[in-house]
């Protein structure tokens, strides 16, 4: 029966070891649900294990949460705590690595009001504004890994037994994470390096735009001057390398925020906040959506794209070949940490200031002065196909295929 306490063990110094790098005399603070208790055990251990000075623990609970939403009054979902917004800058001012494991329950909302969920969305990012940046400027280490529980299992794998689906689950996420290796820690060391190349052979191309052609997409993205392609172990600001995302498989860089233009298909289902938005296109103009339809969820989309000015820009693109091990299982995860490492993505919202030269020293009217999106908000939509195409235009306008079919070419 997985995960096997070996695993566990594995996972544990994973996240550790390489998703946050934990230096001797940090916190570390790792937010998670419940049903994670056993790992989260682990991870405290092993931080501790590491230099670790302290370890703080935040848990949350989606049942208690979903009877907020239903039952709590409309004014509370205007207001975040404050006390709690300065907890995690303080966090963040001394230095603390950040863990967060991520086990949504994509049908969590799905009967509440789209507007509560909007509303709270907002209050919160609002809040938590500052904190969030310092980890868009990599200032801190912070990684995002999952846990397998049994409402995120049903969903994923909805004809199989409870027990059955989060086994499996299970499955998908140890081949992913590479915790059944005997070495997982050098197992990651020799993937970063591959994603390095990768890399630095698209910050060697210069790239002055993007042209995508798919079922349903034809799209073209500027690329700012001065942009930087980046993927797998990131350096914080004192020069530890860590890995934000775990699993991983993207390089990702700034699209220039008024310069996206034409129609982009999803390919995979969103789970925004605890509802589903699924089958949707956006329209571009001069890097603004101008349009938009949605299968499922239109409502949840359309408050996305209203949070505020900068929603309805792109902030990241992302490439991932069609050809890849979270791809190749053939599973739709509904939690966006693995779905867009199994798929070409685009995010809405705010961009990474370390995607561009100079970015984590410029101040946000600078940033936005060189291309840079500002928003409340950063979320990531599936776009990757086998059928995806995509040309770079070099800076003296010749076109050079970087995907075929879904996969690299370059």
């Amino acid at each position: 029966m997985y995960p096997t306490q070996k695993h566990l063990e594995h996972y544990a110094s994973l996240a550790v070891k390489v998703g946050v790098n934990v230096q001797e005399g940090q916190t570390v603070v790792v937010m998670a649900p419940i049903a994670a208790a056993p790992l989260v055990r682990l991870i405290a251990s092993k931080a501790y294990e590491a230099g670790a000075k302290n370890v703080h623990v935040e848990y949350n609970d989606e049942e208690l949460t979903l009877i907020k939403y239903k039952q709590a009054p409309e004014e509370a979902f205007t207001e975040y705590p404050m006390w709690r917004a300065k907890a995690w800058e303080e966090f963040a001012e001394n230095g603390a690595a950040f863990i967060q494991i991520y086990s949504p329950n994509p049908n969590l909302l799905n009967d509440v009001d789209p507007t509560r969920v909007a509303t709270a969305s907002k209050a919160a990012s609002t809040a938590l504004n500052k904190y969030r940046s310092t980890l868009m400027n990599h200032t801190n280490a912070w990684s995002l890994i999952s846990y397998a529980t049994p409402e995120w299992a049903a969903k994923v794998f909805p004809d199989l037994s409870t027990d059955e689906a989060v086994q499996k689950l299970w499955e998908r996420i140890i081949d992913a994470t590479r915790i059944d290796l005997e070495d997982p820690i050098q197992a990651w060391r020799d993937h970063n390096a591959k994603l390095l190349q990768m890399v630095e052979l698209l910050n060697g191309k210069r790239y002055k735009q993007l042209q995508y052609e798919a079922p349903g997409t034809s799209l073209t993205v500027d690329l700012p001057e001065g942009h930087i392609w980046l993927g797998g172990a990131k350096a914080n600001a004192k020069g530890v390398l860590f890995n934000p995302n775990m699993p991983t498989e993207e390089v990702f860089t700034m699209p220039h925020r008024d310069g996206v233009n034409g129609t982009v298909r999803s390919t995979k289902p969103l789970n925004y906040n605890g509802q589903v938005i699924n089958d949707f296109s956006l329209t571009f103009k001069a890097g603004k959506v101008i349009d938009f339809s949605a299968q499922q969820g239109y409502e949840a989309l359309s408050n996305l794209l209203n949070t505020d000015e900068g929603a309805r820009h792109l902030g990241e693109i992302a490439l991932v070949p069609h050809d890849s091990p979270i791809s190749n299982s053939n599973v739709i995860f509904f939690n966006t940490l693995y779905d867009e490492n199994a798929s070409c993505h685009l995010a809405l919202g705010q961009a990474y200031p370390v995607n561009i030269e100079g970015g984590t020293k410029m101040q946000p009217e600078e940033l936005l002065a060189h291309g840079a999106n500002r928003s409340l908000t950063h979320e990531d939509f599936m776009i990757g196909s086998p059928d995806m195409n995509i040309d770079g235009v070099t800076q003296d306008g010749k076109l050079e295929p970087i995907f075929r079919n879904g996969n690299w070419a370059i």
